[in-house]
Parts: C-alpha cells; structure tokens; sequence
C-alpha cells in the first residue's frame, strides 16, 4: 500500500519509515513540510536519512509563504500569545503541515497517510483532524501512538534493524519554525524543573546592547534597520538573526491540552516576541481604546481556536477578516534595545500616532476643554453609581 508520511527526519518519524517498510510492507513516501524550520543542507541530509530508511521516495515542500499568508500575519495582528506566554510555534505550523501531506498524498494516489505522533500531544489531534476531514477514504496511521512507544523503545528497534545512528539528540525533541522553536525533555515532564542551558538550540553569542527600527506596514514588518523587504517572512528570518544570538525569547509555557491534560514545553522565539511586542506597542499608539479591546478579544479566541486544530472552521475566517481592518493605521517605526537574553521597547514613531494630537498631554495640560467642563462630564458619568448607592447600599 502506498502511504504518504510527514517526515521531519526526527527519531519518531525515522522509526515510522523504517516500521511500516520493514514491518508491515508499504510503500512509503517522505514528506518534509518547511514552514521555516529547515536550512538547504538541513533538508538534503532529511531526505538522505529517509532514502536510507527505505523510503520510496522523499519531498521537501516549501509552504512558508503560504504559512504566513494564511496565519502568521493574522497571529501578528493579533499580537497572539497563548496564556499571555506562547506564540503559538509549534500550533500553527501542524494544521499547514497537516494539509499538505493531505495534498500530496493526492497527487501520488496514496491510499494512507501517516504521522509519527504519541497518544498523549495536541500533535496527534491537529493531524488527525486534518486528515480526517479533507482526507476521505485515506487511512490514518499512527505507529508510535498505536504500540504505545517510548523514545528508548524506538531506539532499540532501529539499532536491530542495523540503523546505528547517534540518537543523542533525542534527548530532546526540537521543532523548529519560522514562529518559534519548542524544546520538550525530562524537565518539561515536571512541574519545577527548568531546561539546562545546553537544551537551547541557540546559544548565548552576543554581549553589550544593539538598538533595532522595525518599520511596519499596515500591521506587516516590511524593514529592519532601514533594510527593507518585499517579503515580510524574509524581514522575520533577517531579525531571527540579529535577535538569536543574544538568546532571546526563551521561556517555558504551560497550557491545557486539546485532550484534557496539563502540558508544559520551553521554547525560543527571538524574532517572534519581538515582532509580537512591538507591534502591539504600536497599536497602543494608533488605534483606538475600543479597536484594542475588541482585538484582544477575538484575537484570544483566534489563538486559541487554532491551537485546539479548529483552523478550517469558518468563523477563523471571520476574525481575519476583522484583524485585517483594525491594521489600516498600523504603520510606523518601532525602536528595540537587544540584550543578553531579553530586549526592551524603546518607543515609536508614526503618522498616525494618536498620541501627538492637538488636544492636550496626559497629566500636563488640555485645550479642547475647560475644568468645568470635566465636572460636567464626571457628574453625569457618576450618576448610575448615585443611584445604586443611594437605593441599593454598598
């Protein structure tokens, strides 16, 4: 049978090649969806593992423009962090990989598809989801969820099978995108314990200070340090490399999972807190105190609709239609101090700066408007309080 996989070249997919091949005769093809994780020669020594495996066949599609288009952008506009912490690295990214595995497996006649998830992730629910709902008739195969697998466990059978390969990355399993990396361990199993240094995929490189101008497009960063980009994936890369050596934008998370259970994994995302924070102190400086509340309410629901695999629902489509319209006045500059492990927002400049209005200055002076007119106002607003106060008591 021939079975699409989506194959990250990680011990849980390399154990899925050479299961379903050895074990159970199929025909598979290697798929790698980058979304921004996979460096050229990164993605040939993939498709070399892969081919070594057994594989038929090994592809590497490239949906990270797709991946912005259709969700990072909307997950900027809507300064999106799960529990106040997670950019949502590793949430987003499954749903689009999910669907071209779906896509490819159509094209090459696959009667199955497959993914290396355990039973206890959101992973397995965000592929399967997919899967199950554009993928029809196909099969869902999942080895390392169905036998109940431990990591050491896989490890043993592939040095039987003769793949004596150093595992000791496993230790920890890294995905890595273009909107963060998550590093899960032994340590993320336990509520107290933190990641050693040396989990970190990037380390510490850079000392001193570095000011960054992040210029933003209607809500879209369009240029670092006055270098401007047609693509804004190609700006969020570029500032990845400035950001990454100082080892910013770690941090651990720790949420409720689609299947009922508590889940904590650290991640670093360097380029994204930084694009998420500065562009939420922009929209403090050009949009309206009522355009910002209704934003944080759809863009929670937005966030966490889309981690919890309900990406096809129509209503996402809604709330991007509405996050698209509140970045009409979202253009401006924003200045970031970089530092060892942290950054700091230093201000920003823009046209649309509702700040620098004609009007007056918090706390210094006003003149559309008199003291009088103030006592007016609050003795008008207060009078809804007067009455509970006065009928109903404290």
């Amino acid at each position: 049978m021939k079975i699409v996989l989506a194959y990250s070249g990680g011990l849980d997919t390399s154990f899925c090649v050479k299961y379903l091949t050895q074990e159970k005769g199929m025909e598979v093809h290697a798929v790698t969806v980058n979304t921004g994780g996979f460096s050229e020669a990164e993605v040939e020594e993939i498709g070399a593992k892969a081919l070594a495996l057994g594989a038929a066949s090994y592809h590497c599609i490239d949906a990270l423009e797709n991946y912005y288009e259709q969700c990072v952008k909307y997950l900027i506009f809507g300064n999106v962090l799960r529990n106040n912490t997670y950019p949502l690295s590793v949430s987003a990214e499954r749903t689009f990989q999910a669907l071209e595995i779906i896509k490819h497996a159509r094209i090459i006649g696959a009667k199955a598809v497959a993914h290396g998830s355990t039973g206890a992730g959101n992973d397995q629910v965000r592929f399967d989801l997919i899967f199950s709902v554009l993928g029809g008739e196909l099969d869902i195969i999942t080895p390392i969820r169905d036998m109940q697998l431990s990591r050491q466990a896989e490890i043993e059978y592939l040095q039987q099978q003769g793949v004596d390969w150093s595992w000791e990355k496993a230790k920890y399993s890294i995905n890595q995108g273009i909107w963060g990396t998550s590093v899960g361990g032994a340590e993320t199993l336990t509520s107290h314990q933190a990641l050693p240094e040396s989990a970190w995929p990037s380390q510490l490189q850079q000392e001193g200070e570095e000011i960054l101008t992040l210029v933003f497009e209607e809500g879209e960063l369009k240029a670092v340090n006055e270098q401007a980009f047609e693509r804004p994936v190609a700006a969020i890369a570029y500032l990845q490399t400035l950001a990454a050596p100082y080892a910013i934008g770690r941090d651990t998370h720790v949420g409720d999972t689609i299947i009922g259970i508590k889940g904590r994994v650290g991640f670093e995302a360097a380029a994204p807190m930084i694009i998420l924070k500065a562009h939420h102190l922009l929209e403090k400086h050009t949009l309206t105190k009522w355009q910002q509340y209704w934003k944080e309410q759809l863009a929670n629901w937005y966030g966490m609709f889309l981690h919890e695999a309900q990406f096809l629902d129509p209503v996402m489509r809604n709330i991007e239609t509405f996050l698209t319209a509140t970045q009409t006045n979202v253009s401006g500059k924003v200045f970031v101090k970089l530092l060892p492990y942290r950054f700091e927002l230093q201000g920003i400049q823009s046209d649309k700066d509702l700040m620098q209005s004609k009007f007056g200055q918090y706390g210094e002076m006003n003149k559309a408007w008199s003291g009088e007119d103030v006592k007016g106002f609050t003795k008008i607003l207060s009078n809804h309080l007067k009455i509970q106060q006065q009928t109903q008591g404290a």
